[in-house]
């Protein structure tokens, strides 16, 4: 009877380990030091121009890295893709997200282990007068079979956001770079923007001494001096401001790379790239980004974790705990005999120790909760993630045909600036010098030709500008990792320095 039911309880335990077994090669990708992190890795160059991340997870590898950022931009002009290649290295935030695939690997690491057993030794009759020790002694394990039963979905379920996890950590890297890269842009028009309103303020001053100079010989009224002089303060503010709006641009980009100390001297160019011949075609944009969009992908394996959660849901409806608890009982029992020794009757106790194994199934009974609503519960979670994969694959594609829209169009303006406007502004401008030295034109005409000439290429750069911020919106429609806004709303840019040679 004693080796029938241990062969039960044996049996038990063996079926539900089986049923919840797990690969040495799925713990493995668990446990590693960078678990996943080489699936973020390609996913990130494939996305984001070949770009290398990486992470840190000790003080050597700090020091590399370090020691490589600087090489990349201590004392250097950097260009855009320089940038985004020191944020993704060096910005600690992008570090965290790291972090937190690991947490979720630890998580999907620890669903593969099997729970614990629970030891139970008892002792009773402590002290008992006949014994002088111990009466009976009670020890038991419980395992815990539906743990052991479901065990193989609950680590579907946790490979499932892992996965997923993989491709947040993703999403963020592309976020960084996109982030990283429009800053850019941001502080290289905002220099540039500044070295225009300097060339604008050396015409508004020769103005205002011109009017000064006129006015004491009483060549010009008061008010035509009082406007001349007016232009020339309202731009010297504006110059003032858009030195501090370029300089908190830079800072920002700063911010960004992850720099500080010494690794702050760097510079970025005095202007933007030109502008392409043409703008690259795609008339699958649609297609590419819902096949690449990284957020589209989180949707999705949002979807089939929650589906396969509804699943375990419902096999566990009933029965939310049930307990297997095998173990034995070993008590002492004193027997008392009498014998007659010379003729005198002698009592003599004897003491034996009797075995009995035992088996016990404990579950909870379902008479207040069936389970029901668990169960809905789990069905509204599912159908709020199906509604918002079909939301996000239905914004996708708006997003992708507003970006490229966006791109193509800021192209032909920027363009229209570049081969229109402003040799316009320039002819005006060198016929203006002819007739002046005509005698033909007064010198305040001559310096208003130089002023709206200054004016044009702030347009000009402004419309610039918005091309490379659409460049990077669009390549963010396609893979994903956040977009900026575009060109709407964008103004005129009034930023930057002045001195050449970088800034």
């Amino acid at each position: 009877m004693r080796t029938s039911a241990a062969k039960a309880v044996l049996f038990a335990l063996t079926a539900s380990v089986l049923a919840g077994c797990v690969s040495p090669e799925q713990i493995a990708s668990y446990s590693e030091q960078q678990p996943g992190f080489q699936q973020v890795s390609s996913g990130t160059s494939l996305r984001s121009r070949n770009k290398e991340t990486v992470w840190i997870q000790n003080a050597d590898q700090a020091k590399a890295v370090s020691d490589r950022v600087r090489t990349l931009v201590h004392k250097k002009t950097i260009s855009a893709d320089t940038a985004v290649q020191v944020a993704l290295l060096n910005n600690r935030g992008l570090q965290a997200s790291y972090a937190a695939l690991g947490m979720s690997a630890a998580e999907a690491w620890q669903e593969t282990m099997l729970e614990n057993p629970v030891v139970s030794v008892g002792f009773l009759g402590l002290a008992h007068p006949e014994i002088g020790g111990l009466r009976t002694i009670e020890s038991t394990i419980a395992a815990n079979l539906l743990s052991l039963a479901t065990q193989k979905q609950r680590v579907d379920i946790a490979d499932t956001r892992f996965r997923q996890a993989q491709a947040v950590a993703i999403g963020d890297t592309l976020s960084l770079a996109g982030e990283t890269r429009r800053a850019w842009i941001d502080a290289v028009a905002a220099f540039e923007t500044v070295a225009y309103l300097n060339q604008a303020q050396v015409a508004a001053d020769a103005a205002s001494q011109l009017a000064q100079k006129l006015g004491e010989t009483g060549a010009m009224p008061k008010a035509g001096q009082a406007r001349e002089h007016a232009f020339y303060s309202e731009l010297t503010g504006q110059k003032a401001e858009a030195r501090l709006a370029a300089t908190l641009a830079k800072e920002r980009l700063t911010r960004l790379m992850g720099l500080w100390g010494q690794d702050v001297q760097y510079f970025v160019p005095d202007s933007l790239p030109g502008l392409p011949k043409a703008p690259r075609g795609n008339p699958s944009i649609e297609a590419d980004a819902l096949r690449n969009r990284i957020d589209l992908q989180v949707a999705k394996l949002e979807l089939e974790a929650v589906a396969k959660s509804y699943r375990l849901t419902e096999a566990t409806r009933y029965v939310t705990d049930l307990e297997l608890i095998a173990g034995v009982e070993a008590e002492r029992e004193v027997e008392t005999e009498y014998e007659l020794e010379g003729g005198e009757l002698e009592e003599k106790s004897k003491s034996k120790t009797i075995v009995t194994p035992q088996i016990e199934l404990e579950f909870a009974i379902p008479i207040f909760d069936s389970g029901k609503a668990r169960q809905r519960k789990a069905e509204y979670a599912y159908m709020q993630a199906a509604n918002k994969l079909a939301e996000k694959a239905v914004n996708i594609r708006s997003e992708a045909r507003s970006a490229y829209t966006a791109f193509k169009s800021s192209h032909e303006i920027a363009r229209h600036y570049r081969d229109a406007v402003l040799p316009l502004r320039k002819a005006v401008e060198e016929e203006g010098l002819l007739t002046y030295n005509g005698m033909i034109t007064n010198t305040f005409d001559l310096l208003a030709d130089t002023r709206a000439r200054v004016d044009t290429q702030l347009l000009a750069v402004n419309a610039r500008k918005n091309f490379w911020l659409a460049d990077a919106d669009l390549a963010a429609a396609t893979f994903g990792g956040g977009m900026g806004g575009g060109t709407e709303g964008s103004e005129p840019m009034r930023t930057a320095s002045a001195e050449g040679g970088g800034h």
